[in-house]
């Protein structure tokens, strides 16, 4: 019987804690007695932590992504920042999240552990060898491929995106009776997003136009104000809707510009109804975040890619290529991409059904369905 469940994310972007929150409103569905708590790991064990680790991971984003990428790829496959580097990183993460997370667990006492970041599986995993923890812990991938980061012996179950990374878990030393293909967890709502023509009804939008996703993630990363510039340049039928999210200097810039653009635009700055904006687009330009990924896939939208970050971004992006769900660009390319796609419905309508093969709108369910078994059956 569960009782508690304890979801440990990060705040770094926003992919991992929606990913959190996904899983709490399907426990909240399915189990509505169960008691679930979502802690900003860092955030609550370690200030210090937090902003040196996530402050140092953000600005190299930012600043030196290909160096991000060296040191993504070098640590992808177990090779030295996997092996002597992250048990040295590990050790840093114990010695300073440790204490605090511990006495927090020890008293909340969760039947289960679920982590939707790599980085609070380290201190999990060292309370698990040390006996501090023995309830069962789920680590909750949010990409479309593993690393290293991810593995350790002390994860009960690990719970994926794609049938096809349970060929790359078993590469990692996984066996495969601790992998689930789940699916990333995004909010439910994408199981009934609503129907399109309503849903451009009641947002106003052009019915005859075609409906352009542009967006950034959470966070408005990348460059949106070059791809609306490029596709207003362009001068072809369609509709611009752009998500700047928590990027309240970008959205401004954006206002200013709209009025001496050739296509109407629409804008919006941080939304909760993002699978209603997916619904009601033929296609979307953005970055490749695991969850913004998932969340399109599910809805069936075709991707295309542009700009994705060095790491897991172009490991998304590879995904989607590879199973025809989306494509990446070049910038110099895209209104030219653009236009080829919108002009062949037959070519967008293959990526889309390609999309929602992939899609998994049900994916928190089964993860929560998967834990409540599990515990059954410990």
């Amino acid at each position: 019987m569960i009782n508690k469940i304890l979801i440990l994310s990060v705040t770094v972007g926003t992919g991992h804690m929606r990913a959190a929150e996904a899983l709490k409103t399907a426990a909240g569905c399915l189990y509505p007695e169960v008691e679930v708590s979502i802690l900003d790991t860092f955030r609550y064990a370690s200030p210090l932590v937090e902003k040196v680790v996530l402050g140092t991971y953000m600005q190299m984003l930012k600043k030196s992504p290909a160096a991000y990428g060296f040191l993504y790829r070098q640590a992808e496959r177990g090779q030295p920042l996997s092996g002597r580097g992250k048990l040295e990183f590990n050790r840093i993460l114990n010695m300073f999240a440790a204490p605090r997370l511990v006495k927090y667990i020890r008293e909340y006492k969760p039947d289960v552990i679920v982590c939707t970041h790599p980085f609070p599986l380290a201190v999990i995993s060292y309370m698990k060898k040390k006996g501090l923890f023995t309830g069962l812990v789920f680590a909750t991938v949010t990409d479309f491929t593993i690393h290293s980061f991810w593995v350790f012996p002390e994860v009960d179950y690990y719970l994926v995106g794609a049938e096809q990374l349970l060929q790359e878990c078993e590469e990692f030393g996984i066996k495969r009776d601790k992998v689930r293909f789940t699916g990333i967890p995004i909010d439910p709502a994408f199981c009934s997003p609503g129907n399109k023509k309503e849903l451009r009804s009641r947002f106003g939008l052009e019915p005859d136009l075609p409906q352009v996703l542009i967006t950034g993630g959470g966070l408005g990363m990348g460059c949106l104000e070059a791809v609306v510039k490029a596709l207003s340049e362009a001068s072809f039928n369609c509709q611009l809707l752009v998500v700047t999210g928590t990027n309240t200097i970008l959205k401004k810039r954006l206002e200013e510009l709209s009025s001496s653009l050739s296509c109407p635009l629409e804008i919006y700055g941080y939304v909760n109804n993002i699978h209603q904006l997916m619904a009601v687009a033929d296609l979307m330009i953005g970055k490749a975040g695991g969850l913004s990924c998932a969340e399109a896939m599910a809805i069936g939208l075709p991707i295309l890619v542009i700009d994705p970050l060095p790491g897991q971004e172009e490991r998304n992006s590879e995904f989607l290529a590879v199973m025809g769900a989306g494509v990446r660009v070049k910038k110099r390319d895209l209104a030219v991409q653009v236009q080829a796609y919108l002009a062949d419905s037959d070519r967008l309508q293959a990526m889309s059904r390609s999309a929602a093969v992939l899609g998994r709108p049900k994916a928190a369910y089964d993860i929560i369905n998967i834990i409540g078994n599990a515990l059954i059956n410990k």
